[in-house]
């Protein structure tokens, strides 16, 4: 099998054999801990449509988590049900029920720390029969190693014909972390189909953060030395005996693939491009209304943390973004912070009369939010309850004074207006009113050797009145609980303007698709396994809102070029321009729906239980 892209119309159905069962093993399976979490929540919809009740989850029973989202079942009839009441009777602990999510699949919960007395030998037969060592002292290895071997029991209960009833069994494992009982598996012949997707690889993370040349270096790279030289060891060789292992090994992006080839020693089998389940983001022609709502929350926002300190036109305000985890060179952090600076110099240059804010929206450890900052939102709001007292109080009199007068002209307002509301009016502006530039952080660092921070001291970049580009630097993720924002982070998004999200290492990235499905035009690479995805598969994807900045075989300088081009040309866009750029931008999300990528993992699993 090759890794070409693959079209629904390759599919066989036929050739999956009568009712096979399909299991999904990932680490964060009703357990949010990073981008995974959104893969396989996303399409579980898409892929019940395929399986029905012949599908099911298996993930580690975090209680914290699986409080909210899971809910056990007492029905034990199907394959699944009756391997759970076998897997109980050999005495481990084990929950069955479904994930609250859409599409409400079936879902086995193991618990790591059931198994904490067996740990030892876990380990043991681990180094003996894999040769994989392992140190003492990591609580988070221990507890996936704990979670592959009760996946192994599992499975192995499953496969016996007294629960499958006969049927096949797929088992589709993610990461590294989800992976460990593909060695045993293997090893004991299980009869389980296996195929295991890597959607990063931990020693290419690591590479990409600490090598400038890491891309043109990779194919020379010594996996063993380098993993040694982090200290990811372990990780790095049951991550290479899981691609060994599996009977199909797959990856999310041709980028991906070819690292996976230099740092994990097997050619990906076939290319698992990742989608959204559009549905969730469909807003049909409410969705330029849904921009507009969102914008003008982020307007309140924005005259909180900047009008203090100096006005500017909001109608001729833009905002941009760029979010994720930390990591300034991998995300693109670095070049999109050099493009602004370059951007800021050229708005200045020549008068463009429009103002930027970008916000960086990641996580970073912080003491407190900057009480400033809470102050100021606590003073404009004050400011909004005292016009709102003002203006009830001369909308009342300004409507009798009409009515009783015999003069048609306008009344002086002023004097409708008591003395307590002036001077609670100028106590309130006086007191929220502040001297020097507004902060480019929100919050109070823990470390003030920050990066981003350390760029903006260097370049001067300090929210100056004369600036055209702003800088909100939020290291926190956003929610509806978050006393700053006060919306959802999806509902942020679509009040932006623009993501971007030039990244550097990025084995597929989310962050831009979510823009898309949200009708907001985005910035990529190439050197993103979406940005390379879109290259090769979308034609005119620029006419459609989407920007790839080449970074792959050019240099920083150049990148940077490209990217402060495409600011510069998207910021001297009218509104009517604009407007009609996020219509098309709408329209091309079906293109990324989990409806149609879902085809390439049924091609796999059709190829798996075919015995091609």
């Amino acid at each position: 099998m090759t890794k070409t892209t693959l079209e629904a119309s390759d599919i066989d159905i036929s050739t999956m054999g009568e009712e096979p069962l399909l299991t999904e093993i990932a680490w964060e399976v009703c357990n949010q801990v990073g981008g995974i979490y959104t893969v396989i929540r996303s399409k579980i919809s898409s892929t019940k449509e395929h399986w029905g009740e012949n599908y099911c989850l298996i993930g580690p029973y975090e209680e914290v988590h699986a409080q909210a989202e899971f809910e056990p079942i007492e029905d034990y009839s199907c394959p699944f049900g009756k391997a759970v009441l076998a897997m109980r009777s050999a005495g481990f602990t084990v929950h069955f029920g479904r994930w609250l999510v859409s599409g409400r699949p079936l879902v086995v919960l193991l618990e790591p720390a059931s198994v904490a007395h067996l740990l030892g030998e876990i380990k043991k037969d681990l180094y003996e029969h894999h040769y994989i060592a392992s140190p003492a002292n990591d609580s988070l290895l221990h507890q996936v190693l704990s979670f592959g071997f009760l996946v192994k029991q599992y499975l192995s209960f499953l496969a016996q014909p007294e629960n499958s009833g006969g049927s096949k069994v797929v088992s589709h494992f993610h990461e590294w972390m989800g992976s460990t009982a593909i060695l045993d598996l293997r090893r004991e012949q299980i009869p389980i189909k296996t195929v295991f997707t890597t959607h990063a690889t931990m020693l290419g993370r690591y590479l990409a953060m600490n090598d400038p040349l890491f891309y043109d270096r990779m194919p020379s790279v010594d996996w063993q030395h380098e993993a040694y030289h982090f200290n990811i060891e372990t990780i790095v060789k049951l991550e290479r005996a899981a691609a060994h292992g599996s009977q199909l090994f797959t990856t999310v992006s041709e980028v991906t693939a070819r690292e996976c080839q230099y740092l994990l020693g097997r050619h990906p089998d076939a290319i698992l491009p990742n989608g959204l389940n559009i549905e969730r983001f469909t807003a049909l022609h409410e969705f330029q209304n849904l921009h507009q709502e969102y914008k003008e929350e982020i307007h309140q926002f924005t005259m909180a943390h900047f009008f203090p300190f100096y006005n500017f036109d909001l109608d001729k305000t833009l905002y941009l973004f760029t979010s994720g985890r930390y990591e300034y060179k991998n995300k693109g952090f670095d070049l999109t912070l050099e493009a602004l600076a370059r951007l800021n110099y050229k708005m200045k240059k020549e008068n463009i009369d429009k103002t930027i804010v970008m916000f960086f929206i990641t996580k970073q450890p912080y003491h407190s939010i900057n009480p400033a900052v809470l102050h100021s939102h606590a003073m404009m709001e004050e400011l909004r309850q005292t016009c709102n007292e003002i203006q009830g109080q001369v909308g009342d009199r300004l409507f009798y004074a009409a009515a009783g007068s015999s003069d048609h002209r306008m009344p002086d307002l002023n004097t409708f207006v008591d003395d307590y509301w002036r001077l609670r009016l100028r106590r309130t502006l006086q007191t929220w009113k502040a001297k020097g530039s507004p902060p480019v952080v929100t919050h109070h660092m823990k470390d003030d050797d920050d990066d981003i921070l350390n760029f903006l001291r260097l370049s001067n970049m300090h929210n100056a009145s004369n600036d055209k580009v702003k800088i909100v630097y939020h290291p926190d993720f956003i929610s509806t609980s978050n006393p700053l924002f006060g919306m959802e982070y999806g509902q942020f998004v679509r009040g932006c303007h623009m993501g971007v999200f030039p990244s550097y290492y990025e084995p597929w990235g989310y962050t831009p698709l979510e823009c898309i499905a949200s009708g907001v035009p985005a910035i990529t690479s190439d050197l993103s396994g979406f940005g390379d995805y879109v290259l090769q598969s979308m034609p005119d994807y620029e006419q459609n809102g989407l920007y790839v900045i080449k970074r792959r075989f050019h240099d920083f300088n150049h990148a940077e070029d490209q990217l402060s081009d495409v600011l510069v040309k998207y910021i001297r866009r009218g509104r009517r321009d604009r407007i009609t750029l996020r219509n098309k931008v709408e329209r091309s999300a079906e293109f990324f729906d989990w409806q149609r990528l879902t085809a390439f993992y049924e091609k796999v699993y059709s190829v798996l239980l075919s015995g091609q």
